[in-house]
């Protein structure tokens, strides 16, 4: 007879395993749940201060506000204004939080909080159509200056980001400036001087407004930049010393945007900003991005806490279900019932080892002594069992009572024993001694408790537990390992004791 080719089953089980780690790969980079437990994510929380006096007249107050801030992802945002209306509009691309109110007079102070995750790789600023060079006048003798310093600045560049370098370096001030720069420096916005000569150029330049993230910080105010457009993204330049790039520790607040705050119904305005660097569990900001996240439809944080807490323990018996195969498939050892070493460690799980223990075995010692009596009364097995569970029910509100008054609060957590299978096994238990012998029970309960606990350090490892809630297509993997030791058909661990006698034949 043709036997059939294991190609398809090792396919199968490889294919499990590859989507198992692919998916949990997969959620890991866009969602951001951590590998490991513990890690922790830096937070920097933003707040806009605003002080104005209202004239009692009806009141906008309107300030820019960030969207698309490179190495940075919004958390959240929320402003804090008692009796203003508050809404965030976006105008033209830009977006704006406006307050408003009827009647308003005196000094105000309102506030704005945003939350602001590091993230290097977050919000490229990649204008959906390429911006357009604005078109500038200059009177003389301003336009033969400007004229005379970017063909210097042209003739030393080749591409928009040197082009730009090397007019902020001939516009910089020095020892003994030349005439056409002193004469456009001299009266004149610096930045906004460099953004008309660099769009006059033929390159689309805007300003920018940074803040610099330091913690603990109070009343900052925000840094001037430069930006260009190079014709793929905005290029960050310091308007200073030309450096392209934006430091990793600084904010932009401000895009391009007309202005920084609005007031329209009072004056004496004024803005500035607070900071605080916070730290929160990677694990929990994972969670609140999930809903956001295309992903997040494979996240278990959606369900309701209480079928949480049934998952997390549900989740855990396939790893029980995977150290119950390996000890018995390929170590050997014997136990009472195929899996049930799995629920004594879900049970284990739940009352701490110790305490499980006692119990157990105090259960199953008592219920021993119990059958033997039962079977002087030569019962049926339907009987005998359903009299057995009744009795373990009872030995159980016993132990949880005495444990109850001796001051152990784990006492109750007995009953987390499944109740019907324990009745089988003190059943089973029975019958082996009265076939086998004391020794085989021994045997097989010493190896149902060994692969337990084994299945319970597994099952209570704090990674195990944030592996198997967090990444749950993991167990695809877990289960084809189960399917590729349903294969193996060699000599157990516990079995080659047997053959050592055979190494005195070599």
């Amino acid at each position: 007879m043709k036997s059939r080719s294991r190609v398809p089953f090792f396919a199968a089980i490889a294919l499990l395993i590859i989507a198992g780690i692919s998916i949990a790969t997969w959620r890991h980079i866009e969602i951001g749940i951590p590998w490991l437990t513990g890690e922790q994510q830096p937070v920097w929380m933003v707040e806009a201060r605003i002080d104005f006096e209202a004239s009692g007249e009806p009141l906008l107050a309107s300030l820019n506000i960030p969207e698309q801030s490179p190495g940075f992802r919004i958390l959240s945002e929320q402003a804090a204004s008692p009796g203003f209306g508050f809404s965030i509009v976006d105008q033209d691309g830009t977006r704006r939080a406006e307050w408003t109110k009827r009647d308003v007079s005196g000094e105000q102070t309102l506030y704005f909080k945003t939350q602001f995750i590091p993230d290097p790789g977050a919000n490229p600023d990649r204008p959906h159509r390429a911006p357009k060079p604005m078109a500038v006048f200059w009177e003389e003798p301003q336009a033969t200056a400007v004229r005379e310093v970017l063909q210097q600045a042209e003739e030393r560049s080749s591409t928009p980001e040197s082009m730009t370098r090397e007019l902020i370096r001939l516009m910089q001030p020095k020892d003994t400036q030349a005439q056409n720069t002193t004469l456009l420096v001299s009266g004149t916005n610096y930045l906004d001087l460099l953004v008309r000569m660099l769009n006059h150029a033929g390159i689309s330049a805007r300003t920018a407004d940074g803040l610099i993230l330091e913690d603990a910080r109070r009343r900052q105010p925000l840094s001037p930049y430069l930006q260009i457009y190079d014709g793929e993204e905005w290029l960050t330049f310091d308007p200073e010393t030309g450096e392209q790039g934006l430091p990793e520790d600084v904010l932009l607040w401000r895009q391009g945007a007309d202005s920084l705050l609005d007031v329209t119904g009072g004056g004496a305005s004024n803005v500035s900003f607070s900071m605080l660097r916070q730290t929160i569990p990677a694990i929990q900001l994972a969670a609140m991005q999930a809903e956001d996240n295309g992903l997040g439809f494979l996240s278990l944080y959606q369900l309701p806490v209480e079928e949480q807490s049934m998952f997390r323990m549900l989740l855990l018996l396939p790893l029980g279900a995977l150290m119950v195969a390996f000890m018995r498939i390929v170590i050997g050892i014997r136990t009472s019932g195929t899996f049930m070493p799995v629920l004594i460690a879900v049970a284990f799980v739940q009352t701490t080892l110790v305490p499980g223990l006692i119990a157990f075995t105090s259960v199953v010692a008592i219920g021993l002594l119990m059958r033997s009596y039962l079977s002087s009364l030569n019962l049926l097995l339907v009987s005998r069992i359903s009299a057995l569970i009744i009795l373990v029910i009872f030995i159980t509100a016993g132990l949880s009572i005495a444990g109850y008054h001796m001051g152990f609060n784990t006492g109750m957590t007995v009953t987390f024993f499944p109740m019907v299978i324990i009745a089988w096994t003190i059943e089973r238990m029975s019958i082996l001694w009265e076939e086998e012998g004391a020794h085989e029970v021994l045997v097989q309960g010493a190896g149902s408790l060994f692969v337990a606990i084994c299945a319970f350090l597994v099952m209570d490892a704090p990674l195990s537990r944030h592996l198997t809630f967090n990444f749950p297509e993991l167990h695809f993997a877990v289960l084809g390992l189960i399917l590729l030791m349903g294969q193996y058909t060699g000599y157990k661990l516990s079995e080659l004791r047997r053959f050592t006698p055979m190494k005195a034949y070599d």
